[in-house]
Parts: C-alpha cells; structure tokens; sequence
C-alpha cells in the first residue's frame, strides 16, 4: 500500500426489509403483499383465504405459501410442486397493482420482481448497489439460503473477497439465517421481536440494536 493511502474495506451488507427500515402503517397494512398471495391461492388452488391465518413474520414468500396451504387443507409437497405457479400469480397480481405499490408496503423474502417493484415505488432504490443484488423467496424458500445466494451474486458482480458480510433484519429468523448464510448478524429491535427474543437466535456474536437510526454507530461497529 502506497504510504497515504488508506486501505479499502469490503463490506457486503444485506438487508432484511419489512420491519427493519420500513414500517407499514394505517388500515391498508401491507394490503397489496396479502392481495398478492391471496391472489395465487384462488387461482391456482381455488381457495378464498389469507396468510393472516399463520404466523408468518421472518419468512420467505414461498414457506409463506406452502405453510398457509398447509393450514388449508393442501399437503406441503401439492403445494411445493405449485410454488412455480403461486409465484407466477403473485407476481402477476403485482404488476397489476404497481399504482398500489407504496401503500402499505412491507417486505419479507419477497420474489425478486416484487421487491424491486416496492423499492421504486417507495423511492428507495437508489440506495442500492447497482447493479442490484440480494437473495430473494424465488431464489430458495429457506431464508439462510438467500444470504449464502446473495454473496456468490456480490462476489461474482464486484470480484475480490469481502472483509466483512453482514445481514441485518428484525426477527429470529434474520438472526439465524445470517449466521447460516456465514454473516455477522445483526439484530434490530423495530418489528414485534425485543432483544430478549433476538439474543437467544444466536449462536454466539450476533449484535442486537434499537434500530439503526444511529447511523454513524452502525457504521462504527462495521469499522467502516
């Protein structure tokens, strides 16, 4: 390193969304996200319901549907082998709705199509690397998965080995699949989880915060 410079440090930072930096609010809560399943579940199974019916926070859009289809009535691997079609109607229903796209927006392991949408729409896409990367439910409906995927796709599109990778999200499921996915994770107290929930998600070294409105500390605990 030439003596002045100083040495650049890669970081590859991933986000989940719903919760951890969007909050939906008022009575069409995250309307066109159920719109959009229950959209999938009358076309391609003819039943009239809603993902209400589970708990379904830290999810992907795929176990979304599989484990509502489950509480329907519909064996996990009927629906398993429909994923391709649910998917197709969700998005579908989607860019039907696109006026809709920023009323009541929340995100979580959503089909890479749909998340782009709600980031346009919310004029926030901007803030992403370009071109866009990430791990999405159409990408694999186990969230750790969607870490791990990500990577390979920053690595491949920015070659060199990042320093440091780190997921952040709201939930236990952010927190393990970060530590999965070989990420620093790093847990947000923004959604329904408290950090009395989020600690014992980790199997060691995850950092749980308020939020991250303190931006200059987020970045501090990065070393960047």
């Amino acid at each position: 390193m030439e003596q002045g410079k100083k040495e650049t440090k890669r970081v590859l930072i991933t986000f989940d969304i719903d919760r951890t930096f969007i909050r939906s609010t008022g009575p069409n809560s995250n309307h066109l996200h159920r719109q959009a399943f229950s959209h999938a579940l009358l076309q391609v199974f003819g039943i009239d319901g809603t993902i209400d019916v589970i708990q379904h926070h830290g999810s992907t859009d795929p176990a979304i549907l599989v484990n509502t289809l489950v509480h329907y009535g519909i064996p996990s691997e009927v629906s398993t082998e429909k994923l391709s079609d649910l998917k197709s109607k969700m998005i579908e229903y989607a860019k039907g709705h696109a006026k809709d796209i920023g009323e009541g927006l929340e995100v979580t392991g959503n089909l890479e199509e749909v998340a782009w949408m709600k980031m346009e729409g919310l004029g926030i896409e901007k803030y992403f690397s370009v071109p866009h990367i990430g791990g999405f439910g159409s990408d694999h409906i186990d969230r750790g998965h969607l870490v791990k995927i990500a990577a390979e796709r920053a690595e491949k599109l920015f070659p060199g080995k990042f320093d440091l990778r780190v997921h952040v999200g709201d939930t236990p499921n952010d927190i393990r699949a970060a530590e999965f996915g070989g990420a620093l994770a790093i847990g947000v107290c923004t959604g329904i989880f408290g950090k009395e929930e989020l600690d014992p998600a980790s199997t060691g070294g995850a950092v749980v915060l308020q939020n991250l409105s303190d931006c200059e500390s987020f970045l501090n605990l990065l070393g960047l």
